[in-house]
């Protein structure tokens, strides 16, 4: 494959070649990450002219000029009420096409065909806050999952977060939503001082959010995946004895590491108990929940004009 214009400026200070060499660098363990996976990539087309690139935008849809090599699998959106197109990037060689295309971010579902192969917590600060208040949160979620005799495996986000991800056996998709909201709740309990389950960000009162809504068709962030911000700064996983000694900005494109530690800090599959189930079942679906109470306070606003 001929790469193009490699030494063209990227994003926060970076240029494609550094893009385009760590891709090439991680292919072996990045690619199992997204293989299988509809795949969606935020993007960033030189702007002619000019020293940077134009503003992102995120592609789900392969454009026509997409090489044949390139495997799709088409997807009804219910929300455009059409299909999508979505690329697989099953092989090191549609990897390295995406990074000629300075695609830099890669988002994948939590499924692999029908089975929802991981539950996923992500935790979000409150704006201007440091990351020891991430890592605090990150270990309450894991002292809630080991009450329930469960076990995740933890990576940066490549902003200012964490993701928690629990591998599973087959479950309904109901079933994992709510147990992922059970162990948000439980979270929560241990410190109500940190973190909170608020969806609505007025309502947080400046603690960290422990979000459990990555259910169903949302996607996540893929480890090792860079992330549009200043330095490329990549999703890394960490071992949780080694939370506390870094920063998301620590891992960059222009990191290099041995082996695949995503792969080795997974632990195996797991099965959700019964109690944890029920429990999320009698939780509200915090998206529905704020969508009502938008609306109360907007009716209420508009009441006392």
């Amino acid at each position: 494959m001929k790469f193009s214009s490699l030494d063209q400026p990227l994003f926060g200070g970076t240029i494609k070649g550094d893009l385009v060499e760590y891709l090439d660098f991680v292919a072996d363990r990045f690619v199992p990450v997204l293989a299988g996976r509809p795949l969606s990539v935020w993007r960033i087309l030189p702007r002619k002219g000019s020293q940077g690139g134009q503003d992102p935008f995120m592609q789900k849809n392969v454009p026509k000029y997409t090489p044949d090599y390139v495997k799709t699998v088409e997807v009804w959106a219910e929300a455009s009420h059409r299909k999508i197109k979505y690329a697989l990037c099953d092989d090191k060689q549609t990897l390295m096409w995406f990074a000629n295309q300075r695609a830099v971010e890669y988002h994948v579902p939590l499924f692999l065909g029908d089975h929802q192969t991981h539950m996923v917590l992500d935790i979000d600060p409150p704006e201007g806050s440091g990351f020891d208040v991430v890592v605090e949160s990150a270990f309450l979620i894991r002292e809630a999952l080991a009450q329930a005799g469960l076990d995740g495996a933890i990576k940066t986000s490549g902003a200012k977060g964490v993701h928690i991800f629990v591998p599973l056996e087959q479950h309904d998709p109901d079933d994992v939503a709510a147990a992922t909201r059970a162990v948000a709740a439980r979270a929560e309990k241990l410190n109500p001082e940190i973190a909170t389950t608020a969806y609505i960000r007025a309502d947080r009162e400046g603690k960290v959010f422990l979000d459990s809504t990555r259910a169903w068709g949302a996607t996540v962030v893929a480890a090792y995946s860079p992330r549009l911000r200043e330095g490329l700064p990549i999703s890394f996983p960490v071992p949780w004895d080694s939370l506390r000694d870094v920063t998301p900005a620590d891992f960059t494109v222009r990191t290099r590491f041995d082996g695949d530690p995503w792969t080795s800090l997974m632990p195996a599959p797991q099965r959700l108990p019964d109690d944890l189930i029920a429990q999320g079942h009698t939780i509200p679906v915090a998206r529905v929940v704020a969508m009502h109470e938008g609306k109360r306070r907007k009716n209420q606003r508009e009441r006392e004009k």
